[in-house]
């Protein structure tokens, strides 16, 4: 008698691996940049997902994503020169350099001319400058971020850093509030050029708003609202991403 062997057991489905690209999000202000990360990994079930650069919780704009393979080159995106546009408030100095911080002392700005403020910038904020990391920062000391220390009311030694301002252009000229537009390179803190202005100048000065609009050549008009990244279906995810050659 001849026994036929019994059927074999389904093999169970492949597990689905994540989609490889770059995906470009206008950030909203309220979020951190990790804040985005988390959301983005859970709405598309995601195990690998990272950022090519924070933005602060207020601000907005051009906020770079990487998916799967992709979190491999986040290198290539920081690196990459920033353009932001932004306001600068004369007369009020704050704690954390933007308008989220407490006054910090100022004076009247009515005296401040254009022509003062454009030929200070030309002066002292293009090119190669040396700039002072404010203590509300990510950036690390003895392995603890800076900002955690400033929010225990401590203080401690920065080294000033070399940056490059590529161009900074004052869009619309007022007083107390400017428009400025700022092509600079990585490590580059807006809210601390908008400080050391309002300081040269004698008023005191802050970040009063600042938007990214773009990111070496990614730009905030082809990214998409988070807002409506939240209505997307799962299954269209991957076609919102831009190919990892992008990044080559």
């Amino acid at each position: 008698m001849r026994f036929s062997p019994p059927p074999s057991a389904p093999r169970p489905a492949a597990p689905v691996s994540d989609p490889d690209g770059v995906l470009l999000v206008d950030k909203p202000a309220g979020m951190t940049s990790s804040d985005v990360v988390v959301a983005v990994r859970r709405m598309f079930r995601l195990k690998k997902v990272g950022h090519g650069g924070t933005l602060d919780p207020a601000a907005t704009g051009l906020l770079v994503l990487l998916v799967g393979r992709g979190t491999r080159l986040s290198e290539r995106v920081m690196g990459g020169d920033k353009t932001y546009e932004g306001v600068l408030r004369l007369g009020q100095a704050t704690t954390t350099q933007d308008a989220e911080g407490e006054p910090a002392g100022g004076a009247d700005p009515s005296g401040v001319t254009e022509e003062a403020l454009r030929a200070l910038i030309a002066s002292d904020f293009t090119s190669d400058i040396l700039q002072l990391p404010p203590m509300v920062s990510a950036l690390k000391k003895d392995g603890v971020p800076l900002y955690k220390m400033a929010r225990r009311g401590e203080e401690v030694a920065r080294e000033p850093r070399l940056v490059h301002v590529f161009s900074f252009d004052v869009a619309a000229f007022g007083i107390p509030d400017s428009r400025i537009v700022v092509r600079c390179s990585k490590g580059t803190y807006v809210r601390t050029l908008c400080h050391d202005i309002g300081a040269k100048l004698g008023c005191g000065g802050h970040l009063a708003g600042l938007r990214r609009t773009r990111c070496g050549a990614f730009r905030v008009e082809d990214a998409i609202p988070f807002a409506d990244l939240k209505a997307l279906p799962r299954a269209d995810f991957a076609a919102r991403l831009l190919p990892l050659s992008t990044l080559l």
